[in-house]
Protein backbone atom coordinates (compact mmCIF):
# COMPACT_ATOMS: atom_id res chain seq x y z
CA UNK A 1 0.00 0.00 0.00
CA UNK A 2 1.29 3.31 -0.99
CA UNK A 3 1.33 5.87 1.98
CA UNK A 4 -0.38 9.56 1.01
CA UNK A 5 -0.75 12.74 3.12
CA UNK A 6 -3.81 14.29 3.96
CA UNK A 7 -3.52 16.28 0.09
CA UNK A 8 -2.78 13.23 -1.17
CA UNK A 9 1.05 13.70 -1.65
CA UNK A 10 2.97 10.15 -1.63
CA UNK A 11 5.38 9.27 0.56
CA UNK A 12 4.30 10.78 3.52
CA UNK A 13 2.51 8.52 5.39
CA UNK A 14 -1.01 9.56 5.83
CA UNK A 15 -3.64 7.95 3.99
CA UNK A 16 -6.31 9.69 2.59
CA UNK A 17 -9.76 9.54 4.75
CA UNK A 18 -8.14 7.94 7.47
CA UNK A 19 -9.48 9.18 11.06
CA UNK A 20 -7.26 10.17 13.91
CA UNK A 21 -7.23 7.02 16.37
CA UNK A 22 -5.94 6.44 19.91
CA UNK A 23 -3.72 3.79 19.62
CA UNK A 24 -2.62 1.86 22.84
CA UNK A 25 0.73 -0.09 22.47
CA UNK A 26 1.71 -2.81 25.43
CA UNK A 27 4.60 -4.49 25.67
CA UNK A 28 6.04 -6.56 28.85
CA UNK A 29 9.01 -4.72 28.92
CA UNK A 30 10.77 -1.23 29.89
CA UNK A 31 14.20 -2.45 29.47
CA UNK A 32 13.76 -4.49 25.89
CA UNK A 33 11.51 -3.65 22.66
CA UNK A 34 13.16 -0.79 21.36
CA UNK A 35 11.90 -2.28 18.01
CA UNK A 36 8.72 -0.55 18.60
CA UNK A 37 9.80 2.87 18.19
CA UNK A 38 9.57 3.06 14.32
CA UNK A 39 5.86 1.88 14.60
CA UNK A 40 4.86 3.93 17.21
CA UNK A 41 6.79 7.08 15.21
CA UNK A 42 4.92 5.67 12.43
CA UNK A 43 1.46 6.16 13.91
CA UNK A 44 2.63 9.31 15.74
CA UNK A 45 3.59 10.75 12.05
CA UNK A 46 0.38 10.12 10.48
CA UNK A 47 -1.37 12.29 13.21
CA UNK A 48 -3.10 9.44 15.62
CA UNK A 49 -2.95 9.61 19.42
CA UNK A 50 -0.52 7.11 20.54
CA UNK A 51 0.02 5.87 24.03
CA UNK A 52 2.66 2.89 25.66
CA UNK A 53 1.69 1.17 28.49
CA UNK A 54 5.07 -0.23 30.11
CA UNK A 55 5.81 -1.97 33.31
CA UNK A 56 6.57 0.93 35.76
CA UNK A 57 9.79 2.58 36.31
CA UNK A 58 12.88 3.53 34.51
CA UNK A 59 13.84 1.91 31.61
CA UNK A 60 15.73 1.96 28.25
CA UNK A 61 12.72 1.95 26.42
CA UNK A 62 10.72 4.18 29.07
CA UNK A 63 13.40 6.57 28.90
CA UNK A 64 13.95 6.93 24.66
CA UNK A 65 10.23 7.18 24.54
CA UNK A 66 9.62 10.23 27.10
CA UNK A 67 12.89 11.57 25.46
CA UNK A 68 11.02 11.55 22.52
CA UNK A 69 7.71 12.96 23.96
CA UNK A 70 5.67 10.04 23.73
CA UNK A 71 2.93 9.41 26.74
CA UNK A 72 4.23 6.53 28.70
CA UNK A 73 2.12 5.25 31.17
CA UNK A 74 2.90 2.41 33.65
CA UNK A 75 1.19 -1.07 33.49
CA UNK A 76 -1.19 -1.86 36.90
CA UNK A 77 -0.64 -5.46 35.68
CA UNK A 78 2.78 -6.63 36.19
CA UNK A 79 2.48 -9.60 33.48
CA UNK A 80 2.98 -12.59 35.73
CA UNK A 81 0.35 -15.67 36.84
CA UNK A 82 0.48 -15.57 40.70
CA UNK A 83 -2.64 -15.04 43.08
CA UNK A 84 -2.59 -11.11 42.11
CA UNK A 85 -3.28 -11.77 38.47
CA UNK A 86 -6.96 -11.15 38.50
CA UNK A 87 -6.87 -8.05 40.09
CA UNK A 88 -3.79 -6.54 38.33
CA UNK A 89 -5.99 -8.11 35.17
CA UNK A 90 -8.74 -5.73 36.34
CA UNK A 91 -6.47 -2.88 37.02
CA UNK A 92 -5.66 -3.50 33.50
CA UNK A 93 -9.15 -3.21 31.65
CA UNK A 94 -10.17 -0.45 34.22
CA UNK A 95 -7.03 1.77 32.53
CA UNK A 96 -7.61 0.41 29.09
CA UNK A 97 -11.40 1.77 29.63
CA UNK A 98 -10.30 5.44 30.57
CA UNK A 99 -8.14 5.23 27.62
CA UNK A 100 -10.71 4.05 25.31
CA UNK A 101 -8.70 3.47 22.66
CA UNK A 102 -9.56 2.36 19.35
CA UNK A 103 -7.39 0.03 19.31
CA UNK A 104 -4.83 -1.88 21.06
CA UNK A 105 -1.49 -2.95 19.50
CA UNK A 106 0.62 -5.61 21.54
CA UNK A 107 4.28 -7.23 21.56
CA UNK A 108 5.37 -10.47 23.62
CA UNK A 109 3.06 -13.34 24.35
CA UNK A 110 2.64 -12.55 27.65
CA UNK A 111 1.26 -9.04 26.66
CA UNK A 112 -0.85 -10.48 24.41
CA UNK A 113 -2.22 -13.25 27.58
CA UNK A 114 -2.39 -9.65 29.27
CA UNK A 115 -4.66 -7.36 26.63
CA UNK A 116 -6.71 -10.51 25.46
CA UNK A 117 -8.38 -11.14 28.74
CA UNK A 118 -8.22 -7.38 30.01
CA UNK A 119 -10.04 -6.07 26.93
CA UNK A 120 -12.88 -8.93 26.96
CA UNK A 121 -16.53 -7.59 25.66
CA UNK A 122 -14.96 -3.57 25.09
CA UNK A 123 -15.28 -2.00 21.94
CA UNK A 124 -11.94 -2.39 21.06
CA UNK A 125 -9.72 -4.04 17.99
CA UNK A 126 -6.87 -6.10 18.87
CA UNK A 127 -3.29 -6.07 16.77
CA UNK A 128 -0.88 -8.99 18.02
CA UNK A 129 2.40 -8.50 16.97
CA UNK A 130 4.07 -11.38 17.26
CA UNK A 131 8.02 -10.33 18.10
CA UNK A 132 9.64 -13.66 18.49
CA UNK A 133 7.95 -17.43 17.71
CA UNK A 134 9.49 -19.24 20.29
CA UNK A 135 6.41 -19.20 22.15
CA UNK A 136 4.94 -21.59 19.88
CA UNK A 137 7.24 -24.56 19.81
CA UNK A 138 6.00 -25.47 23.04
CA UNK A 139 2.90 -28.14 22.75
CA UNK A 140 1.31 -26.66 25.16
CA UNK A 141 0.87 -22.83 23.88
CA UNK A 142 -0.16 -23.95 20.83
CA UNK A 143 -3.12 -26.08 22.57
CA UNK A 144 -3.92 -22.74 24.02
CA UNK A 145 -2.99 -20.44 20.80
CA UNK A 146 -5.24 -22.45 18.83
CA UNK A 147 -8.56 -20.69 20.72
CA UNK A 148 -6.77 -17.84 22.01
CA UNK A 149 -5.21 -16.24 18.59
CA UNK A 150 -9.29 -15.37 17.59
CA UNK A 151 -9.53 -12.99 20.01
CA UNK A 152 -7.25 -11.01 18.34
CA UNK A 153 -8.48 -8.98 15.10
CA UNK A 154 -5.05 -9.49 13.61
CA UNK A 155 -2.16 -10.83 14.14
CA UNK A 156 1.14 -9.05 12.38
CA UNK A 157 3.33 -11.82 12.20
CA UNK A 158 7.39 -10.17 12.30
CA UNK A 159 8.47 -13.58 10.07
CA UNK A 160 6.66 -15.69 7.73
CA UNK A 161 7.89 -18.94 9.88
CA UNK A 162 5.47 -17.34 13.05
CA UNK A 163 2.23 -16.68 9.37
CA UNK A 164 3.24 -20.13 9.13
CA UNK A 165 2.63 -21.61 12.56
CA UNK A 166 -0.40 -19.47 12.70
CA UNK A 167 -1.67 -21.15 9.49
CA UNK A 168 -1.70 -24.49 11.53
CA UNK A 169 -3.31 -23.54 13.92
CA UNK A 170 -6.39 -22.37 11.96
CA UNK A 171 -5.57 -18.85 11.51
CA UNK A 172 -6.77 -17.26 7.70
CA UNK A 173 -4.12 -15.71 5.87
CA UNK A 174 -6.18 -12.21 5.93
CA UNK A 175 -5.67 -12.68 10.06
CA UNK A 176 -1.88 -13.44 9.92
CA UNK A 177 -0.15 -10.52 7.58
CA UNK A 178 3.38 -10.41 7.76
CA UNK A 179 5.34 -7.75 8.73
CA UNK A 180 8.93 -6.92 10.14
CA UNK A 181 10.62 -5.77 12.48
CA UNK A 182 13.12 -4.01 10.55
CA UNK A 183 16.46 -2.16 11.30
CA UNK A 184 17.44 1.82 11.14
CA UNK A 185 19.57 0.98 7.93
CA UNK A 186 21.07 4.31 7.79
CA UNK A 187 22.29 3.77 11.32
CA UNK A 188 23.03 0.60 11.02
CA UNK A 189 25.90 1.06 8.44
CA UNK A 190 29.17 -0.27 6.97
CA UNK A 191 29.63 3.80 7.21
CA UNK A 192 27.78 4.24 10.69
CA UNK A 193 31.09 4.08 12.87
CA UNK A 194 34.07 5.27 11.50
CA UNK A 195 36.67 3.95 9.17
CA UNK A 196 38.97 3.25 12.43
CA UNK A 197 36.42 1.15 14.03
CA UNK A 198 36.91 -2.49 13.27
CA UNK A 199 40.78 -1.54 14.44
CA UNK A 200 39.45 0.36 17.74
CA UNK A 201 37.87 -2.24 19.47
CA UNK A 202 39.58 -5.20 18.58
CA UNK A 203 42.47 -3.59 20.17
CA UNK A 204 40.39 -2.30 23.17
CA UNK A 205 38.99 -6.02 23.64
CA UNK A 206 43.00 -7.55 23.42
CA UNK A 207 42.05 -9.44 19.87
CA UNK A 208 44.55 -9.70 17.48
CA UNK A 209 44.26 -7.47 14.58
CA UNK A 210 44.66 -9.88 11.71
CA UNK A 211 42.26 -12.63 13.19
CA UNK A 212 39.23 -14.39 11.65
CA UNK A 213 36.49 -12.78 14.21
CA UNK A 214 33.19 -14.49 14.53
CA UNK A 215 30.59 -12.65 16.86
CA UNK A 216 27.47 -13.90 18.46
CA UNK A 217 25.08 -10.45 19.60
CA UNK A 218 22.24 -11.57 21.92
CA UNK A 219 21.25 -11.56 25.59
CA UNK A 220 21.72 -15.10 27.50
CA UNK A 221 18.06 -16.17 28.52
CA UNK A 222 17.69 -19.35 30.66
CA UNK A 223 16.85 -22.70 29.48
CA UNK A 224 12.76 -22.88 29.76
CA UNK A 225 10.80 -26.06 30.72
CA UNK A 226 8.29 -26.28 28.09
CA UNK A 227 10.59 -25.56 25.26
CA UNK A 228 13.55 -27.27 23.75
CA UNK A 229 13.86 -29.65 26.67
CA UNK A 230 15.51 -27.36 28.82
CA UNK A 231 18.57 -25.66 26.80
CA UNK A 232 18.54 -22.33 26.49
CA UNK A 233 17.24 -20.71 23.19
CA UNK A 234 19.58 -18.45 21.66
CA UNK A 235 22.13 -21.46 21.39
CA UNK A 236 24.74 -20.33 23.20
CA UNK A 237 26.05 -23.91 24.24
CA UNK A 238 26.03 -24.73 20.45
CA UNK A 239 28.41 -22.38 19.23
CA UNK A 240 30.57 -22.75 22.01
CA UNK A 241 30.80 -26.77 21.37
CA UNK A 242 31.55 -26.00 17.43
CA UNK A 243 34.05 -23.22 18.19
CA UNK A 244 36.55 -25.92 20.37
CA UNK A 245 37.01 -27.85 17.35
CA UNK A 246 36.74 -24.95 14.72
CA UNK A 247 39.32 -23.46 16.81
CA UNK A 248 41.80 -26.37 16.73
CA UNK A 249 41.50 -26.40 13.14
CA UNK A 250 42.14 -22.78 12.80
CA UNK A 251 44.00 -21.23 15.85
CA UNK A 252 43.75 -17.68 14.01
CA UNK A 253 40.55 -17.32 14.51
CA UNK A 254 38.75 -15.55 17.54
CA UNK A 255 35.07 -15.49 18.83
CA UNK A 256 33.91 -12.25 20.58
CA UNK A 257 30.21 -13.01 22.38
CA UNK A 258 28.28 -10.02 23.44
CA UNK A 259 25.40 -10.39 25.82
CA UNK A 260 24.66 -10.89 29.82
CA UNK A 261 22.26 -12.79 31.24
CA UNK A 262 18.62 -11.77 30.73
CA UNK A 263 17.05 -11.74 34.53
CA UNK A 264 19.51 -13.25 37.59
CA UNK A 265 18.15 -16.79 36.31
CA UNK A 266 19.71 -15.62 32.03
CA UNK A 267 22.85 -14.36 34.02
CA UNK A 268 23.38 -17.81 36.06
CA UNK A 269 23.49 -19.93 32.87
CA UNK A 270 25.66 -17.57 30.96
CA UNK A 271 28.13 -18.64 33.98
CA UNK A 272 27.22 -22.02 33.67
CA UNK A 273 28.23 -21.95 29.82
CA UNK A 274 31.45 -20.28 30.31
CA UNK A 275 32.66 -22.56 33.33
CA UNK A 276 31.81 -25.17 30.91
CA UNK A 277 33.54 -24.50 28.04
CA UNK A 278 36.41 -22.94 29.61
CA UNK A 279 35.99 -19.52 28.70
CA UNK A 280 38.02 -17.84 31.07
CA UNK A 281 41.10 -19.63 29.91
CA UNK A 282 40.67 -19.23 26.70
CA UNK A 283 42.61 -17.18 24.30
CA UNK A 284 40.30 -17.68 21.87
CA UNK A 285 36.97 -16.79 23.51
CA UNK A 286 36.02 -12.97 24.52
CA UNK A 287 32.77 -12.80 26.41
CA UNK A 288 31.50 -9.31 27.20
CA UNK A 289 28.46 -7.90 29.05
CA UNK A 290 26.03 -5.94 27.18
CA UNK A 291 27.03 -2.98 25.68
CA UNK A 292 24.68 0.10 24.59
CA UNK A 293 25.65 -0.02 20.92
CA UNK A 294 26.14 -3.07 19.54
CA UNK A 295 27.60 -1.74 16.13
CA UNK A 296 31.14 -1.28 16.76
CA UNK A 297 31.02 -4.78 17.54
CA UNK A 298 29.41 -5.85 14.27
CA UNK A 299 32.21 -3.07 12.30
CA UNK A 300 35.42 -5.38 14.09
CA UNK A 301 33.64 -8.88 12.99
CA UNK A 302 34.08 -10.63 9.53
CA UNK A 303 30.83 -12.68 10.13
CA UNK A 304 28.32 -13.24 12.38
CA UNK A 305 26.42 -15.82 13.89
CA UNK A 306 22.61 -16.54 15.39
CA UNK A 307 22.61 -20.61 16.05
CA UNK A 308 19.35 -20.14 17.77
CA UNK A 309 16.64 -23.18 18.38
CA UNK A 310 13.97 -20.72 17.08
CA UNK A 311 14.14 -17.24 17.03
CA UNK A 312 12.96 -14.10 14.59
CA UNK A 313 15.42 -12.61 11.97
CA UNK A 314 16.67 -10.60 14.68
CA UNK A 315 20.46 -10.29 15.12
CA UNK A 316 21.54 -11.85 11.45
CA UNK A 317 19.11 -8.66 10.05
CA UNK A 318 21.44 -5.92 12.24
CA UNK A 319 24.57 -7.78 10.93
CA UNK A 320 23.28 -7.45 7.66
CA UNK A 321 22.87 -3.73 7.73
CA UNK A 322 26.06 -3.63 8.69
CA UNK A 323 27.67 -4.95 5.75
CA UNK A 324 28.68 -8.61 7.94
CA UNK A 325 27.35 -12.06 6.21
CA UNK A 326 25.83 -14.43 8.96
CA UNK A 327 26.04 -18.22 9.54
CA UNK A 328 22.36 -18.71 11.09
CA UNK A 329 20.38 -22.21 12.02
CA UNK A 330 17.13 -22.96 10.28
CA UNK A 331 14.98 -22.35 13.19
CA UNK A 332 12.28 -19.62 12.80
CA UNK A 333 12.47 -16.63 11.00
CA UNK A 334 16.32 -16.48 10.76
CA UNK A 335 16.70 -18.20 7.31
CA UNK A 336 14.74 -15.33 6.32
CA UNK A 337 17.19 -12.99 7.07
CA UNK A 338 19.98 -14.24 4.77
CA UNK A 339 19.90 -15.20 0.68
CA UNK A 340 22.31 -17.89 -0.07
CA UNK A 341 24.69 -16.02 -1.63
CA UNK A 342 24.81 -13.54 1.38
CA UNK A 343 25.58 -16.38 4.34
CA UNK A 344 24.81 -19.91 5.77
CA UNK A 345 21.92 -21.63 7.12
CA UNK A 346 22.80 -24.65 8.86
CA UNK A 347 20.30 -27.29 11.03
CA UNK A 348 19.99 -25.89 14.76
CA UNK A 349 21.36 -27.86 17.32
CA UNK A 350 24.29 -29.06 14.99
CA UNK A 351 27.72 -28.28 16.19
CA UNK A 352 29.29 -30.24 13.30
CA UNK A 353 27.60 -28.56 10.67
CA UNK A 354 27.91 -25.46 12.47
CA UNK A 355 32.04 -26.21 12.15
CA UNK A 356 31.81 -26.56 8.59
CA UNK A 357 29.79 -22.83 8.09
CA UNK A 358 32.20 -21.41 9.78
CA UNK A 359 34.92 -23.42 7.89
CA UNK A 360 33.01 -22.19 4.43
CA UNK A 361 32.63 -18.47 5.96
CA UNK A 362 36.90 -18.55 6.74
CA UNK A 363 37.96 -19.95 3.52
CA UNK A 364 35.78 -16.79 1.95
CA UNK A 365 37.67 -14.76 4.46
CA UNK A 366 41.03 -15.91 3.46
CA UNK A 367 39.90 -16.17 -0.48
CA UNK A 368 38.33 -12.82 0.14
CA UNK A 369 35.15 -13.14 -1.17
CA UNK A 370 34.04 -12.76 2.26
CA UNK A 371 33.03 -8.80 1.78
CA UNK A 372 31.12 -9.74 -1.37
CA UNK A 373 28.85 -11.64 0.73
CA UNK A 374 28.56 -8.87 3.47
CA UNK A 375 27.69 -6.24 0.75
CA UNK A 376 25.17 -8.70 -0.58
CA UNK A 377 23.63 -9.38 2.94
CA UNK A 378 23.54 -5.07 3.19
CA UNK A 379 21.48 -5.07 -0.05
CA UNK A 380 18.94 -7.65 1.08
CA UNK A 381 18.32 -5.85 4.58
CA UNK A 382 17.56 -2.69 2.32
CA UNK A 383 15.38 -4.46 0.26
CA UNK A 384 13.41 -6.67 3.06
CA UNK A 385 14.45 -5.38 6.25
CA UNK A 386 14.17 -0.81 6.24
CA UNK A 387 12.62 -0.11 9.37
CA UNK A 388 10.71 2.73 8.06
CA UNK A 389 8.95 0.84 5.41
CA UNK A 390 8.19 -2.02 7.69
CA UNK A 391 6.84 0.55 10.29
CA UNK A 392 4.40 1.94 7.19
CA UNK A 393 3.07 -1.67 6.41
CA UNK A 394 2.56 -2.02 10.17
CA UNK A 395 0.45 1.55 10.31
CA UNK A 396 -1.47 0.54 7.37
CA UNK A 397 -2.61 -2.76 8.63
CA UNK A 398 -3.62 -0.95 12.03
CA UNK A 399 -6.00 2.18 10.21
CA UNK A 400 -7.38 -1.13 8.23
CA UNK A 401 -8.64 -2.71 11.16
CA UNK A 402 -9.71 -0.01 12.35
CA UNK A 403 -11.84 0.73 9.68
CA UNK A 404 -13.58 -2.61 9.70
CA UNK A 405 -17.00 -2.11 11.05
CA UNK A 406 -17.52 -3.73 14.72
Amino acid sequence: MNAVDATGSPGSGHPLGTRRLRVAVLVKTNAGGMWLLPQVEELRHRGHEVTVVLPPGSGRLTDELERRGLEVLASPYDFTLGRSAPLGLLRLRALLRRMRPDVVQYHLIASAYAVRLATLGLPVRRVHMVAGPAYLESRLVRSVERFLWRLDDVLICGCRYASARYEELGCPPQRRPVAVYGVDTDSFSPDATGPDQRAKLRAELGIDQDAFLAVMISHVYPPKRLVHAGRGVKGHDVLLAAWRTFRRRQPDAHLLLVGGGWTAAGESYRRQLSERFGVPGDPGVTWVESVPDVRPCYAAADVSVSPSLCDGPGAAVEAGSMGVPSIVSAAGGLPEAVTERSGWVVPPGDPTALVDALGAAYRNWVGGTLTLRGRLARRHVLTSFDDLRAAAEVADIVEDVAARPH
